[in-house]
């Protein structure tokens, strides 16, 4: 079982770190952003080299190699999400007195471009591996992409802990769009069907070779699923996870805040700052995709990104 085990720990260790790049890329200055995106795009080429070359390698190493293909392309989506190049048309905060289809619409009008890109990334995956003996890298894929509607649905709907500490300064209005209720009727199914996914997928691996393709593949899919499912505990439990990525968003997050805020703050007085039009910014709380998945207004305060969804907006009710 120690391939398990392994396999295990490769997963754990990639959601860990992939979602600390993501975070110390997003909370450097903006002007870093394009740097940033054309380095995540030179990955992005070289993960889809990479499922294309593994596709045919039903091997235990084919195995590792579509896996961490899928999650460096999802981590593509991420970036370009939470950096402001592939959002939506609409760029303002929720009107007051807005519900139901309305407001679902106008949410979902703030990523469509983003969901667009999505899902073409996911036909392309597809396209490249249907009918491949190794699809790892876009089973991946798929899974990250789910649990992440999943969890931007949730936050639609409404859970405790909406995560505005997670949206950078751009992109904040999107909480405007997010419910606070004690739970929603979606989140028991969510994390029920999820969970019963993962113990079938960990049931059929313990049943074949420990050393094989197939079940290190299972295991690797499970622990990304178990990871997923664990982050939308954080989004109705008062649990501090924040501390896992403070490597992430240390000192040089502080200073890329600081460089933000210093051109738009107020000549004179302790009104709040101009580019807030007169508003006060909102308050940061404690609060999961991603999948990737949170990115931390505040250093203390970070949250993961993978495999966790991205907020879809949600407003207080």
């Amino acid at each position: 079982m120690l391939s398990y085990a392994l396999a295990i720990a490769y997963a754990l260790f990639l959601w860990w770190f992939s979602t600390g790049v993501i975070l110390y890329l997003d909370k450097r200055p903006e002007r870093t952003y394009p740097w940033s995106m054309a380095g995540a795009t030179l990955a992005l080429l070289a993960a889809f080299a990479v499922l294309v070359w593994s596709r045919e390698v039903a091997t235990v190493a084919g195995a590792y190699a579509g896996f961490t293909a899928g999650v460096v392309i999802w981590g593509w989506m991420e970036m370009s999400y939470f950096m402001g190049f592939i959002t939506g048309p609409r760029k303002a905060p929720c009107p007051e007195d807005c519900h139901g289809w309305r407001r679902f619409r106008l949410a979902l009008s703030t990523s469509i471009y983003h969901e667009l890109a999505i899902v073409a990334a996911a036909a392309l995956m597809l396209w490249l591996t249907w009918g491949a003996a190794n699809a790892v890298g876009t089973w991946t894929y798929l899974i990250l992409w789910l649990m992440r509607w999943s969890a931007k649905l949730n936050l639609f709907l409404g859970v405790p802990n909406l995560n505005e500490d997670w949206l950078p300064e751009r992109i904040r209005f999107l909480t405007t769009y997010l419910a606070k209720r004690p739970i929603n009727l979606l989140f028991p199914v969510s994390v029920s069907v999820a969970t019963v996914i993962m113990c079938l997928l960990v049931d059929t691996a313990i049943e074949l070779p420990p050393s094989g393709f197939a079940g290190v593949a299972l295991i690797l899919a499970a622990t990304l699923l178990a990871l997923a499912i664990l982050e939308h505990w954080f989004l109705v439990l008062p649990l501090a996870d924040g501390a896992l990525w403070r490597w992430a968003v240390g000192p040089a997050a502080q200073e890329a805040e600081a460089a933000d805020q210093r051109p738009a703050s107020a000549a004179a007085g302790d009104g709040p700052p101009a580019e807030t039009g007169g508003r006060q910014p909102l308050p940061a709380t404690r609060s999961g995709g991603g999948p990737m998945r949170r990115l931390a207004a505040h250093p203390q305060m970070a949250k993961p990104v993978l495999p966790r969804a991205v907020p879809i907006p949600v407003r207080s009710r």
